[in-house]
């Protein structure tokens, strides 16, 4: 039997998204949810936000027009909130602001030796400067590309044997790949990837658990099928009735992965991701497969510069040719609009790279509250510890960010910023919510969630057009998270609702 609390929690979760799917184009419904003044918005707020479930949380909440400066409501505008991924707005504003729209990462090929005819005597060296970008996501889904236009270019040059060692030279970056605060438990997926200034596939190996009609067993892929990991299949085939659940582990220190769980007869296949240690021996490694499929052989090893036994003496290098990466405005669509954790991570160290000298996480944030300062924050007043939010010591205010959102607006990185949000009802972590309201596609917003905080922070407009920045976060929640959401996006209903001239 039900218990009373869930019961009751189901019931408004139902009504609530009652009240999201009806048609707003019509006259009655618009009449019915709107509101004609400030005063009647704020006091519709009020009975949002005072929603029982969350008697035991703490929302933080603020509302301005962008056209007249007027706030629209306020609640706990001032307290600091654990934002989640919202830190990604400011993680990403400030990369537009210190490095511009269209930066470029730039990976150098060079020489430690010397070419002679097909082959190079020497060492190759791999100069990472923190791109992110390589991986299939900007390259058609060919994880290996960036690689293979490395051995194309090689050659080209009429090389095919390589006599010495593949060098990853990722100085640029510190080798702290975690963030300040995040969990232990988090360290096997995706969303908490180390950084890196030489980077592969999000610092990730993609997984496919498939079963094996043949013998009813669970079969492992590995994308890249490379030998950097070693895996232990601890899969179950179960009955059709039977539900599918597959989980990951990895070893702390090492790239020994244990997948396992069950598998049911009725799934074909799943798709996970797996973090891995040491992202420059790991790209190191899968560089020196591409170039043997390539055909070129390499006779020395894969190497972390920080595992060579002698210098490099960089005087000495030769450079042979360099790759740019896609310009940061597309970069930072991934941020925002994906909530990539470690594209914002990789960010944070390339402003401390180029503003600081140094890729550390902690140059990062110097450079980003000199910016804060210039928006009209003191950044004394916040506490901000990673790029992308995943930490629970990071803490912001609901004006912080709406003073952050109001300084974009007027500045002439407001219309790469504002394309990076996820667009409601239309794409990334915005693309299901608010689908079929009058709040569909007129919201532009950045979503946060970690354990019980969720966060929405971004633009939107009035029924009179009338230019909106907002946030609400949510802290210490113990309900469901969809009820989190539903009130977010009820009040984006409402907001884009209201009409007052």
């Amino acid at each position: 039997m039900l218990n009373k609390y869930f019961l009751s929690t189901l019931i408004i979760i139902a009504f609530t998204e009652f009240v999201l799917s009806q048609d707003t184009t019509s006259v009655t419904n618009q009449t019915k949810y709107s509101a004609s003044t400030v005063a009647e918005f704020s006091h519709q707020m009020d009975d949002i936000f005072n929603d029982p479930n969350f008697a035991n949380a703490n929302w933080g909440v603020m509302i301005q027009s962008l056209e007249t400066g007027e706030y629209f409501y306020k609640r706990n505008e001032d307290k600091l909130f654990v934002p989640a991924s919202n830190l990604k707005l400011i993680t990403s504003a400030a990369g537009l602001i210190l490095l511009g729209e269209d930066y470029q990462y730039t990976t150098n090929i060079l020489i430690r030796g010397k070419i002679d005819g097909p082959e190079l005597i020497g060492d190759l060296v791999l100069q990472g400067t923190g791109d992110p970008t390589i991986s299939g996501r900007f390259y058609k889904n060919d994880m290996l590309s960036f690689y293979k236009m490395i051995a194309d270019s090689l050659l080209n040059m009429g090389i095919d044997e390589i006599r010495g060692n593949l060098i990853g030279d990722d100085d640029a970056f510190d080798d702290n790949g975690l963030g300040e605060g995040w969990s232990w438990d988090y360290e096997s997926y995706w969303y908490s990837a180390p950084s890196g200034a030489i980077s592969f596939n999000d610092n990730c190996i993609d997984i496919v658990v498939k079963r094996n009609v043949k013998d009813n067993s669970a079969e492992i892929l590995l994308f890249p099928d490379t030998k950097y990991v070693i895996v232990q299949n601890e899969v179950e085939i179960v009955p059709k009735d039977s539900a599918t659940n597959i989980n990951i582990y990895r070893q702390r220190g090492t790239n020994y992965i244990t997948i396992f769980g069950k598998l049911s007869e009725n799934t074909d296949s799943v798709k996970l991701y797996c973090t891995i240690n040491n992202p420059t021996q790991y790209s190191m490694v899968v560089f020196k497969e591409v170039l043997r499929e390539k055909g070129i052989y390499v006779k020395g090893y894969p190497i972390d510069i920080d595992d060579l036994s002698y210098p490099l003496e960089y005087d000495s290098l030769k450079l042979l040719f360099s790759f740019k990466s896609p310009p940061l405005k597309e970069i930072i669509k991934v941020i925002n609009k994906n909530s990539q954790n470690f594209f914002a991570e990789q960010l944070l160290k390339t402003i401390g790279y180029e503003k600081e000298g140094e890729g550390t996480a902690l140059n990062g944030i110097k450079a980003i509250k000199n910016v804060l300062l210039d928006m009209g924050i003191n950044p004394e007043g916040v506490s901000i510890v990673d790029g992308s939010g995943l930490s629970n010591l990071n803490l912001i205010s609901p004006r912080h960010i709406v003073t952050l959102l109001s300084y974009l607006y007027k500045s002439r990185f407001y219309v790469p910023f504002l394309n990076s949000l996820p667009i409601a009802g239309i794409d990334g972590t915005l693309g299901k919510r608010m689908k079929n309201t009058r709040a569909e596609s007129k919201v532009r917003a950045k979503t946060g969630f970690i354990s019980h905080v969720r966060s929405l922070s971004g633009y939107t407009s009035t029924a009179d057009n009338e230019p909106i920045a907002f946030s609400m976060i949510v802290n210490n929640f113990s309900v469901p998270v969809k009820l989190a959401e539903n009130i977010q996006d009820l009040v984006c209903l409402r907001l884009v609702n209201f009409k007052r001239k």
